[in-house]
């Protein structure tokens, strides 16, 4: 393998006696070496030791923080909501939902806008990460001296948002560089760290909101990030050289003729499709389980544990996807065709007849997210043919689908909430008066629309997948009879 930045020239020369899975890559500890042969740096082994796994657990902290906060959001929005300081504000019941979706949808939709610029500097992603943990930092601060919602929603919304893109997606993009064979079990176990997110800081913000009250919350939220986070960045760092004068030149890395390549591929524009059906059903239920437990009289210490439940099977799913998907582009078709139509299946069956009761409730919720929660994790499976294990190519295409997964993320609350007939932030008038037959007739039927439209969606991508294999399939039996 070789990289070139530039006028450096850089090979690395990997120790012969260690077998690999990728026979281009070896997990032992590789040297690179200048083009007159002289050794500069010694490089760490990939898929394993100390600062590959250091390097995991880093981003996957910074993963749960920075998603946790807009998924934790609805805890904050009741304390907001029944604080006259801010309910005094005109518009607050519309303005104020607004900020989780704003937050997590500006993190998915600038990907495609903000790689480009990582992939062709980058020498200065560490510099954006220190500076995206200032910003989280300073936009949760200020926002706990203020009781203007507008205000609210510009620091907690977006410039929160802007904060937590510059902290994310550098740390990963370094995930490719440290993992090649292991790419899906890592990626599996960095996307965790949203399930647990999701779990510890609902639990956690809700003790001290009762303790210390919304904005006191919201400070010592932006300390503990900053405390949490701080001494954690050191770690996350690349494995690959950048050329020295790549600090003054931009280098060109993820180059647009790969992405004008793709356009060209019909196995992109499948996997994108089907990633943009999935992210269009997947935010329906995660936006509207409290709610649905509220109509069934259940309380809300119960209602918000279907979202624990949710996350909570999540992880799951998604470290054994990404587990999985390390074998081969046959697996992801299989595992990504199974998980889709089960959670179409899951959704009607589980939720549309079954779910009329806790029981039945958190049982749709643990399946659906082990099922649902674990397609990111077949990205880097999935992507291998169009990456060629590049680094900066894998980090365009998670780019571009976090942005069509933002897509659905955004569209869902409109989405749904017509579909439902009322807003997510107003669901007191709902309550069922009766023991309802199925999921189905729960509020009235209210959420049988959209139980139906996110069964099909899911349907929806399980057939574009299942056409992308067999046409996978198709062509690799017409060449082999072509090769006879």
């Amino acid at each position: 393998m070789s990289i070139s930045a530039h006028n450096e020239s850089i090979e690395l020369v990997a120790h012969p006696q260690t077998p690999s899975i990728d026979p281009d890559i070896d997990r032992s500890r590789s040297t690179a070496v200048t083009s007159n042969g002289a050794s500069s740096t010694s490089l760490h082994p990939v898929d394993g030791g100390f600062h590959a796994w250091a390097f995991l657990f880093a981003a996957f902290l910074i993963e749960a923080i920075v998603w946790g906060f807009p998924d934790a959001f609805g805890v904050f929005l009741d304390a907001y909501l029944a604080d006259p300081a801010f309910t005094s504000h005109p518009h607050a019941s519309s303005l104020l939902p607004l900020i989780g979706p704003i937050a997590s949808g500006i993190v998915y939709c600038i990907a495609p806008f903000l790689t480009p610029i990582l992939n062709r500097y980058p020498n200065h992603r560490r510099i954006a990460m220190y500076a995206g943990l200032v910003l989280c930092w300073a936009s949760l601060f200020a926002a706990s001296y203020t009781t203007n919602v507008v205000i609210l929603v510009a620091l907690q919304g977006v410039m929160y948002a802007l904060g937590a893109a510059l902290l994310y997606f550098p740390s990963l993009s370094y995930l490719a560089e440290w993992f090649i064979n292991l790419r899906g079990f890592a990626n599996g176990v960095l996307f965790a760290g949203t399930g647990v997110g999701g779990i510890t800081l609902p639990l956690a913000i809700s003790r001290l909101l009762n303790m210390y009250g919304v904005n006191v919350t919201v400070r010592i939220l932006s300390i503990g990030m900053v405390v949490l986070l701080l001494p954690l960045l050191p770690f996350v760092k690349g494995r690959l050289p950048v050329g020295q004068t790549s600090a003054t030149q931009p280098v060109s890395r993820g180059s647009a003729d790969s992405v004008k390549t793709w356009a060209g591929s019909t196995f992109f524009w499948v996997l994108l499709i089907a990633n943009t059906l999935q992210g269009f059903a997947y935010f329906v239920p995660i936006l509207w389980l409290p709610t649905f437990a509220s109509t069934l009289n259940l309380s809300s210490t119960k209602s918000s544990a279907t979202l624990a439940m949710f996350h909570a099977g999540s992880v799951i799913g998604r470290l054994t996807m990404g587990y999985f998907s390390d074998a081969s582009l046959k697996h992801c078709f299989i595992l990504g065709l199974g998980t889709l139509l089960a959670t179409s299946v899951t959704t009607f069956v589980l939720w549309g007849v079954f779910s009329t009761n806790l029981a039945g409730l958190f049982s749709f919720c643990i399946v659906y997210g082990l099922l649902a929660g674990g397609w990111p994790s077949l990205w880097s499976g999935f992507g291998k043919r169009l990456t060629l294990n590049d680094p900066t190519l894998s980090m365009t295409l998670f780019g571009i689908l976090l942005f069509s997964r933002g897509i659905g993320n955004i569209a869902s609350t409109p989405i749904s909430s017509a579909l439902t007939g009322f807003s997510s932030s107003n669901n007191s008038s709902s309550v069922s008066d009766s023991y309802p037959d199925s999921g189905f007739d729960v509020a009235g039927g209210r959420f049988a629309s959209t139980i139906l439209y996110v069964g099909t969606c899911f349907a929806g991508a399980g057939i574009i997948v299942l056409f992308g294999w067999g046409r996978d399939v198709y062509k690799h039996r017409s060449r082999s009879l072509g090769e006879e």
